[in-house]
């Protein structure tokens, strides 16, 4: 196989490129900055499963993906010396409403039924709040879930550990400071922002939010844009909190312990902004929130203060395989809040569909084909 040129240097494209260094191809990853410059290098890492009931394939496959994922960081920690960070700690959802009670009730059996793998239950129980505060007691007056498939991970040790992980592999280079202007599919060419010109046997797009105008520009017939990004704020507070202490969840506030006396607060879904790369109020409020919910955070120093813009799909769902109009282009973006879970079965996908096999049942709303004819 010719050379593979990899659009992006994010969860994405990084794991592409691992996969693709394990498949023996001749690989180069080119990033527009630096490595995770992009929604990747953000601060929250929650890796959080679907809801247990109305079970589907989407469900089974991320189900699957999460599972996954912690034998594929430990086989990358032992390559690499490093710790990602990654521990499956669970999740608490705090109960504030009565019906709350009884849907998690139904839950339960559910969670029952689909989450497992082989011989491996996941739980999804139903109690009352301690005393350890961890949420406080009067955020959950109707009991809590706690839930044993959730799991975190820390971004940026991730991203670092998958970059170590890419030296072995004499025929993968990645070049950071190489912003992409555009792609011709057809000719196997692309031009760079400074003026060169790269050739390409195939050429994975990977650039989250920056895919999709370079989607765009490929368009035959296309009615509206592919995709486009939702903003996130989040927060990273400094906190003697256990680092296996369980994740808080709770309409739409994330609490998650990492190592290092670290707690990442997230994060804000803003369709419409003036400053992409900026925190203002809304960030404020989640941290208050954040320390209403467990009040060990009241008065823990923010360390860092985050915004970035995350790829989200016209379809909603990741856009992943082959563009159906240029057979030498694949895409790998649009996961928006789902990526790090999932990220390394997608990349696994392209990669086997460049090499001609079939390892990884992909549900169809993820495929590139039914995007594109989405949006015609």
């Amino acid at each position: 196989m010719s050379e593979v040129l990899i659009v992006g240097g994010g969860i994405m494209g990084l794991w592409a490129a691992l996969l693709a260094g394990r498949a023996g191809i001749e690989t180069r990853l080119l990033e527009r900055k630096s490595i995770g410059a992009g929604a990747s290098g953000g601060l929250l890492g929650a890796l959080m499963p679907h809801m247990p009931d109305r079970w589907n394939a989407k469900k089974q496959f991320q189900f699957d993906a999460l599972v996954s994922l912690e034998n594929e960081i430990a086989r990358l920690e032992a390559e690499t010396g490093l710790s990602a960070g990654y521990r499956r700690s669970g999740r608490i959802m705090p109960l504030g409403r009565r019906h709350l009670r009884e849907i998690a009730l139904g839950h339960e059996q559910d969670a029952e039924r689909h989450w497992i793998a082989g011989g491996r239950r996941f739980h999804w129980h139903l109690g009352d709040a301690g005393s350890d505060g961890w949420p406080a007691a009067d955020s959950a007056p109707f009991g809590i879930v706690h839930e044993t498939l959730a799991a975190c991970v820390a971004p940026r040790n991730l991203l670092a550990t998958l970059r170590a992980a890419l030296v072995q592999f004499p025929h993968v280079r990645f070049e950071e400071g190489a912003e992409v202007a555009s792609i011709e599919p057809r000719r196997g060419r692309l031009a760079l922002a400074d003026g060169r010109e790269l050739t390409f046997g195939q050429c994975i797009l990977s650039a989250g939010v920056g895919s999709f105008p370079l989607i765009d520009r490929l368009a035959q017939g296309q009615q509206v844009p592919s995709g486009g990004a939702v903003k996130g704020q989040a927060a990273l507070l400094r906190a003697d909190i256990d680092p296996a202490a369980p994740i808080i969840f709770t309409d739409g506030l994330y609490i998650v312990p990492h190592e290092n006396g670290y707690v990442a607060i997230g994060s804000t879904s803003e369709n419409q902004f003036a400053e992409p790369f900026s925190t203002d109020a809304q960030l404020d409020g989640l941290i208050d929130r954040a320390a209403a919910v467990a009040p060990v955070l009241r008065d823990a120093p923010v360390i860092e203060r985050w915004a970035g813009l995350r790829p989200k799909a016209t379809g909603r769902e990741p856009m992943v395989g082959r563009h159906p109009d240029h057979q030498r282009l694949s895409v790998l973006t649009g996961g928006f809040k789902v990526s790090f879970g999932m990220a390394h079965v997608l990349a696994s996908f392209v990669i086997d569909e460049l090499a001609g096999r079939t390892s990884v049942e992909l549900p169809p709303s993820f495929r590139c084909e039914t995007h594109i004819a989405g949006l015609r």
